[in-house]
């Protein structure tokens, strides 16, 4: 019996040794694994104190930021009002602010060639206690790429390949002091969101839904952000199936090919699209 004994506790320190293996083989593959789905990103926390961590893992999507205070020499550092930052992510509750100066540029090494995803997010939250409404310009190098009013947007995306190995992305004073929470660069597949020429700018991006949930990394391997909606006079479908993308160089969420919608008025038109900004502008739908 004893000796049985000694052979059990043995096997026990056998199985044990191999659980262990085992469980230490599958997390560092699930850190392999994140590390490969989320290279290349930059995201940048602008306007983190220097006394905080940099870089540090948000804990809501579990990607890693750093300081911009590598990336540009100018500008001062603020923070929303504290009654306000349990509304928004750890990015964006600081901000950079460029009261000197008309033109404040950002330096970002990337990779010549490469479709990106450049989203800006301004988040103002009366950072200087004048509880006005900064408007301003954003660039990318000599080109306009759009106006921020901060009281209607405060993110702003576009679909853009650098033709150099440096992006300069610039906030431009028109009005009133340019500011910025964070900026993140996301590198996509060059056979993705092609266009006939020139960069594209993000109108929206929806997936239909009952629910108010916002997508991004990681339901999207792209850090995509989706925006849940719905109409009264839609019809919700779904599925429980798992939806076949692999052919696809988009990678859809799951979620966002679950539930799509169609119109409880086979009639009616599922969406009505606004016109484009600008007469010449060009309008694509992915």
């Amino acid at each position: 019996w004893i000796l049985s004994c000694l052979e059990n506790l043995e096997n026990m320190k056998c199985s044990h040794g191999l659980l262990l293996v085992a469980l230490l083989a599958t997390l560092v593959t699930i850190h392999v694994a994140q590390a490969q789905a989320t290279e290349g990103f930059i995201s940048l926390d602008c306007g983190l104190s220097p006394s905080e961590q940099s870089p540090y893992t948000e804990s809501a999507t579990g990607l890693e930021y750093s300081s911009d205070s590598n990336f540009i020499q100018t500008g001062k550092i603020g923070r929303i009002q504290r009654s306000l930052e349990g509304d928004h992510l750890k990015p964006q509750t600081t901000v950079r602010y460029f009261p000197e100066g008309i033109r404040n540029c950002y330096n970002i090494t990337v990779k010549q060639g490469t479709n990106y995803l450049i989203r800006v997010r301004a988040i103002y939250g009366n950072y200087d206690g004048q509880n006005v409404f900064p408007r301003f310009d954003l660039y990318i190098g000599p080109n306009f790429w759009t106006t921020l009013d901060t009281a209607e947007a405060v993110r702003k995306e576009i679909f853009h390949i650098p033709t150099s190995d440096i992006l300069d992305l610039c906030l431009v004073r028109t009005s009133s002091t340019p500011f910025i929470s964070a900026i993140e660069i996301r590198p996509l597949p060059n056979n993705s969101y092609i266009t006939t020429s020139g960069s594209l700018k993000v109108f929206s991006r929806f997936y239909f839904t009952n629910s108010d949930f916002l997508l991004r990394y990681q339901e999207d391997v792209y850090d995509r952000m989706w925006s849940p909606y719905n109409q009264t006079d839609w019809k919700q479908i779904s599925t429980s199936l798992t939806v076949n993308t692999n052919s696809s160089s988009f990678h859809l969420p799951q979620d966002t090919l679950k539930t799509p919608a169609t119109p409880a008025n086979a009639s009616e038109p599922l969406i009505d699209f606004e016109f484009p900004e600008f007469s010449n502008d060009k309008v694509y739908i992915y």
